[in-house]
């Protein structure tokens, strides 16, 4: 299997999805991609283990991508050994009335994870750049001063939007959590094959969603939001990935090198020193156990 490589993904210029490939072309076979990927998902499970010990990061994964993507498998399959308790999914749905009570972001900060734990937003912050620019009226339910009708959203709206969610991911970066933010790329053509499907395989049908066809309709659009907020919130600090999706198997893999190269960058994660009062007596305390 062709190795891994983060910087391969990463989001360091202005891209245009339509020139990056939605499949990994490496000749790998799937029991070689879930032997690798298991070695990973181990990896990752013990790093969390320190991590929490060590008490000082947080992760934050962000995954974002159209529907039947593959988001769902791919968080049960890359976290499926860790505690249940070093992990949190959030899917953020439509914000409900107590939520739009609030700044659009609040939801977002309050499911942040806790210094040790690993946080996965399925669906994230980004759904108030990307499907409130497709369809805009969604925004004057947040009640916001001077947006009363559509044409009130202007282009600079969208950019202060953009700019308000790389101020929130850089300040949570600077307090100890780290941002990896994951766009899973599919084409068109796979999502068709995967929401026919549903519809053909009884058991899967529930998936189904007309509103799914519509949003579909709609591709360019969403395509052409996706570049522009990828393009515009970027950063060193809080990195977007775009991951060929078109191979389910071979995109839970790669997310799962990637968020493990990336961690081997904070080296000082380390278990905690044993109190030198408890190392000096550790004999006589294993004594009095067996005793």
């Amino acid at each position: 299997m062709k190795t891994i490589h983060p910087d391969d993904f990463r989001v360091v210029d202005a891209i245009k999805l339509s020139n990056i490939p939605t499949e990994l072309k490496n000749n790998a076979d799937d029991d070689e991609k879930e032997e690798k990927l298991d070695k990973v998902q181990q990896k990752l499970s013990a790093l969390q283990d320190v991590m929490y010990a060590h008490n000082r990061y947080a992760v934050l994964i962000c995954l974002q991508g159209m529907d039947t993507s593959g988001k769902d498998s791919l968080i049960r399959e890359v976290f499926k050994e860790f505690n249940s308790r070093g992990v949190v999914v959030h899917s953020f749905k439509t914000p409900n009335s107590n939520e739009l009570e609030h700044d659009y972001l609040w939801r977002h900060y309050l499911a942040l994870p806790e210094k040790g734990k690993f946080a996965v937003f399925n669906r994230t912050h980004y759904e108030n750049v990307l499907v409130t620019r497709v369809h805009p009226e969604y925004i004057l339910s947040e009640n916001l001063p001077g947006i009363e009708t559509v044409e009130d959203i202007t282009p600079e709206f969208w950019q202060k939007r953009m700019k308000q969610i790389n101020n929130f991911e850089k300040h949570i970066a600077r307090n100890g959590t780290v941002v990896l933010k994951f766009y899973l790329h599919m084409s068109k053509e796979e999502q068709r094959k995967r929401l026919l499907k549903r519809l053909e395989n009884g058991e899967d049908n529930w998936k189904f969603s007309v509103g799914d066809l519509k949003e579909r309709d709609r591709w360019d659009e969403y395509m052409h939001y996706y570049e522009e907020a990828i393009n515009a919130t970027s950063k060193k600090k809080a990195p977007w990935f775009v991951i060929p999706a078109d191979d389910k198997e071979m995109a839970r893999y790669i997310v799962a090198k990637i968020i493990w190269e990336e961690m081997q960058k904070l080296t000082d994660i380390k278990e905690p020193e044993l109190d030198p009062k408890v190392k000096e007596n550790i004999e006589l305390y294993k004594e009095q156990l067996k005793g």
